[in-house]
């Protein structure tokens, strides 16, 4: 960032990477809570995942510059919200469903949920990406930052819904998913109330 020394611009940027994190870090605790804790594989493929789309989508906003910037600006918070909303409301119906039978549970760490997860997460970065065009920047150390900080936001929010998991058992299921749709009201009621 050439605006302002180094100082302040490393700054800014663990800012803005930690501001882009919590969506992954909120989510992260809610998958968590829903499984009961999470293995470490699935803690890795939820760190994993979140942080290298939290670092790939501003790359993807730099590269398509400011020409589709209003577009996304006003779909992505719809786009957030819906994918949310659809993998929390699955994650409740397994564990309404499910009973005894645990092990039909779907694993939201796995397949086209961790997919749908990662992108719901990391959307708000293609718009830091498209300010990145705008003002300039070059977007490959960012990116970096931003996907490693949500990696272990990621973790850490894995961390905190095992021990709530643990605690509390395989009924939390249904409050994980509850926490998935409502961090998607969250993100649709921020943007439309800013804007």
């Amino acid at each position: 960032m050439r605006l302002y020394s180094g100082a302040v611009n490393t700054i800014i940027l663990i800012g803005v990477a930690l501001g882009l994190a919590m969506d992954a870090f909120s989510v992260a605790i809610g998958v968590s809570i829903s499984l009961g804790g999470t293995s470490r594989r699935q803690t890795f493929r939820l760190a994993w995942h979140f942080g290298l789309f939290q670092a790939l989508m501003p790359i993807i906003g730099w590269a398509a510059g400011t020409t589709v910037q209003p577009l996304i600006e006003r779909w992505d918070h719809w786009i957030a919200f819906t994918l949310l909303t659809i993998v929390g409301g699955r994650m409740i119906l397994d564990s309404l469903r499910g009973g005894p039978d645990e092990q039909n549970r779907t694993d939201p760490t796995r397949g086209w949920s961790l997919v749908v997860l990662s992108i719901a997460t990391s959307i708000d970065a293609l718009a830091v990406g498209l300010s990145f065009a705008a003002l300039g920047v070059r977007v490959w150390f960012p990116a970096v930052i931003i996907g490693i900080t949500a990696g272990l936001m990621t973790l850490l929010g894995t961390l905190g819904g095992r021990a709530l998991g643990a605690r509390f058992g395989s009924r939390m299921a249904v409050v994980g998913g509850v926490v998935l749709i409502g961090i998607g009201v969250w993100i649709l009621v921020e943007h439309l109330c800013v804007g």
